[in-house]
């Protein structure tokens, strides 16, 4: 019965690398979600990321930078006990704290990078000059090497 017990538990629960993976992705797609989003409506918005989790901001002329609300497919998001967003890279530099990264609906896209992990499991999210975000080829575990755009 023990044996049983621990074999269901294990196929229950998913490993590190596939919760992350999961995370990894539904970000993608949020930060492709707020793009398209700031191309339509003409304004900014900002993604920012602490050590708890992330969140998307929007410019209003009257109101200033302003969290999107619950009721968004941006609203805020606290990451998976043990998951961190481990680096934020723009243009090439990192960033500092608070992590933040802009999507403008004019002009250049500015090239940025992000690192989660989860235990040994690490992914590198990154946007292309062109603005598409994507999960970068080759990563998934802490031993892979990164790949550049």
């Amino acid at each position: 019965i023990g044996i049983l017990v621990g074999l269901a538990s294990t196929i229950i629960q998913p490993d590190n690398r596939a919760l992350l993976q999961v995370e990894v992705n539904r970000l993608v797609q949020l930060m492709n979600i707020a793009e398209t989003e700031s191309r339509f409506s003409g304004k900014p918005i900002a993604w920012t990321a602490d050590e708890r989790g992330y969140r998307f901001w929007q410019f209003t002329e009257d109101a200033g930078w302003a969290e999107i609300n619950n009721d968004n497919l941006l609203r805020a998001r606290i990451l998976p006990a043990g998951m961190t967003i481990a680096n934020l890279s723009i243009e090439n530099m990192r960033s500092s704290l608070p992590m933040r990264v802009e999507f403008t609906p004019y002009g250049s896209v500015l090239v940025f990078s992000v690192e989660m992990s989860l235990g040994t499991a690490h992914f590198t999210i990154a946007n292309s000059p062109v603005g598409d975000v994507r999960v970068l080829p080759g990563m998934g575990d802490a031993n892979a090497q990164p790949t550049q755009y």
